[in-house]
């Protein structure tokens, strides 16, 4: 079989329309992260202390709530970090903003990022890092990974660019990564660690809640009402019960 007629081969080959979203999402993300690498020191400096999330900035005046979104625009000087988002976001983003349109597509991605950084704050509220510094977009990435597995669970796609499987699968695997540095960064304690565990768990779990939750909602509703109602039924059965041996019990007495 030609290697360009295999199915995990063609799912990455570009189609002819380039999602609109994921390119400006692109281009932002790494242009801010060329001027910033370039221009080391005094911009990267003010982007951190102007755009990243800081939860302490967030929740005292004046309220710096731009940074719940614009914290996903910035990556420090990590190149790997940005490597792997900015790949990840490209190869499983641009089926879904196909698949979805741009609106919904980007509504999804910044609204999972937005829903983990409240996590963020939070958590290091109640264990006191509020002025931990986080950035980058790995938990938006992480939503958008869990909704591919989703929408697309048979697609065949190469883990690690070696290893052909289905993309439920794959999801599962990176899952499972994303709990053991989590639980590696959360379990010194420290504010820096727990933001990080946070964003990444929080990604992962707003991704699917944002795309099963109703689905979710309605399985444990329909059982529960289900239940609800067979009892209400046995309970009208038992009162029904009493109440015809009370009327038996009535007409026996004026029996003679």
């Amino acid at each position: 079989m030609p290697y360009s007629s295999r199915s995990y081969v063609n799912r990455y080959i570009p189609s002819n329309r380039f999602p609109v979203g994921l390119k400006w999402l692109l281009i932002a993300n790494v242009s801010i992260f060329v001027f910033a690498f370039i221009l080391r020191g005094s911009l990267d400096t003010y982007l951190i202390r102007t755009f990243a999330l800081i939860p302490a900035e967030v929740t005292h005046p004046p309220f710096a709530a731009w940074r719940l979104f614009t914290y996903m625009f910035l990556h420090g000087s990590s190149i790997g970090l940005i490597l792997w988002n900015m790949l990840a976001l490209w190869m499983f983003g641009a089926p879904l903003e196909r698949l979805w349109g741009t609106p919904r597509f980007l509504r999804f991605y910044f609204g999972c990022g937005i829903i983990s950084a409240i996590a963020v704050i939070l958590f290091t509220s109640i264990f006191r890092g509020t002025d931990t510094v986080t950035v980058g977009s790995s938990a938006a990435v992480n939503a958008i990974l869990v909704a591919y597995g989703l929408m697309f669970p048979d697609n065949t796609v190469l883990f690690g660019f070696l290893i052909p499987m289905k993309s439920k699968y794959m999801v599962m695997i990176i899952a499972a990564i994303v709990f053991l540095q989590s639980y590696l960064a959360a379990s010194g304690g420290q504010g820096s660690g727990i933001a990080i565990a946070t964003l990444l768990l929080t990604g992962l779990a707003a991704g699917f809640l944002w795309l099963r939750g109703r689905r979710l909602q309605t399985q444990i509703r329909e059982p529960l009402a289900a239940g609800y109602k067979e009892w209400k039924l046995r309970r009208a059965k038992r009162k029904f019960e009493v109440y015809l041996k009370k009327q038996d019990s009535n007409r026996d007495r004026w029996v003679h």
